[in-house]
């Protein structure tokens, strides 16, 4: 029997420059959503490879969107940047200051201020319906959401029965202090009154889409903060009930904002998708499936043609991190240890400690979908406890389509004036 580093060995291509990345855009062909992956929040590399597989998509393949596991709000400010919507701010660095909810270096940071660069001068030499855009699809921002709902609401229908609504949604809210905990833990006893202002915002926003057509996309945000309050509400009451029920609402969210976005930009819409390797990769070919999990890579997988959907995971033998002890906590760059004895990253590591990709097709499939352990690092990590919670059991083949090892990684850059 063949072994899974022969097999590796076998199969691999070096990766040592981003030229040697054209194996993998060949391979995506001519898919209309790619989910490019990371196996933490905190890496270098992660971002800086993610960035150069996305630039070479939008000026090969005609991509035009990108959505990234970032609140909708403070995405926005790096949206109406990138495509020239404001002149409030000219300074990319102070465009990144809109990330202001831990953990904020995983968008505020040098990797980003490089890639934002890029897309605002490839914007400025497109028309607008070429431009690139920028979205983030997480559900947490509920409160920032409403606010800007009202803000809109205020501006164009100042007398209409949405902004009424949106006022007595916010109006339910205000009392727990804008902490989602605090809701969370409250859920349990209080009314649904909440539920019902915000599905009341929803419907009659819907009913009433044809007015607010906007060029600039105001029309599309409002649409999608919409979104995030109804979501947000729904994951936040689920906290506290269950981990499996409230993943599976956040990661439903993002399939609907996704969708949302796509739609909103046309048939041809193509996105780009930034996200942690367990939104990514097929929840179905993990463990994750056993809690009754689903996340993004498995539902958009169901949702299209198979040849529509590519999903590229990531990882390392060892390195560095940011990420912090504890939620909420300062961030500080930690070691990565060596990867853990019969997980995936150390059969690649022991079929030769370079960088690599790996392109799983018909021919080679078979090989690599055992059930093995994979590392995953979130914005907290101890990694004095990593063999307890940081591996999830994968069959790497079927969860994606194609997998950038990076031996020795990096800690990312947050910008000076994070915390």
């Amino acid at each position: 029997m063949v072994s899974l580093e022969e097999s590796i060995k076998k199969y691999s291509l070096s990766y040592k420059a981003k030229e040697d990345l054209t194996p993998l855009v060949e391979a995506i062909g001519d898919a209309k959503i790619v989910l490019l992956g990371e196996a933490s929040h905190g890496t270098s590399e992660f971002y800086s490879v993610r960035a150069e597989i996305s630039k070479r998509l939008i000026e090969e393949k005609g991509f035009t969107l990108i959505g990234v596991e970032g609140d909708w709000p403070s995405t926005q400010h790096i949206n109406r940047f990138i495509k020239g919507y404001t002149d409030e701010q000219s300074d990319v660095r102070e465009v990144l200051k809109a990330f202001k909810r831990w953990p904020t270096w995983m968008w505020a940071n040098e990797e980003i201020v490089e890639f934002v660069t890029w897309l605002k001068m490839h914007n400025e030499q497109k028309e607008t319906k070429k431009k690139v855009g920028f979205y983030g699809i997480d559900v947490y921002s509920l409160w920032e959401s409403l606010d800007e709902v009202i803000t809109y609401l205020s501006k164009t229908n100042p007398n209409g029965t949405e902004l009424e609504f949106a006022k007595k949604a916010l109006t339910c809210f205000e009392p727990f202090n804008r902490h989602p905990e605090t809701y969370a833990i409250s859920s349990i006893n209080i009314s649904e009154a909440c539920v019902d202002e915000v599905s009341k915002l929803v419907a009659t926003i819907r009913t009433h889409e044809e007015n607010y057509n906007d060029t600039k996309e105001a029309d599309l945000n409002l649409k999608i903060n919409v979104l995030v309050a109804r979501n947000a509400e729904e994951y936040y009451r689920a906290m506290v009930r269950s981990d499996e029920m409230s993943w599976n609402i956040r990661d439903e969210h993002m399939v609907e904002a996704i969708n949302e976005i796509m739609d909103y930009h046309g048939d041809e819409a193509k996105i780009i998708i930034w996200e942690h390797n367990t939104h990514i990769g097929d929840a179905s070919a993990t463990n994750m499936e056993e809690s009754g999990m689903v996340n993004v890579g498995q539902i958009l997988r169901l949702q299209n043609r198979k040849e529509n959907v590519f999903a590229v995971g990531f990882g390392t033998y060892t390195g560095t991190v940011i990420a912090a002890n504890e939620w909420g906590l300062p961030y500080k760059q930690i070691n990565v240890p060596p990867a853990q004895k019969g997980s995936w990253e150390d059969a690649l590591h022991n079929a030769g400690a370079i960088d690599k990709l790996l392109i799983f097709n018909e021919e080679n499939r078979s090989l690599f979908n055992k059930q093995i352990g994979h590392r995953a690092i979130g914005v907290v990590y101890n990694p004095d406890f990593e063999s307890y919670g940081n591996y999830v059991p994968s069959k790497m083949s079927d969860r994606y389509d194609a997998f950038i090892y990076i031996d020795q990684t990096k800690a990312l850059t947050p910008l000076e004036t994070d915390a």
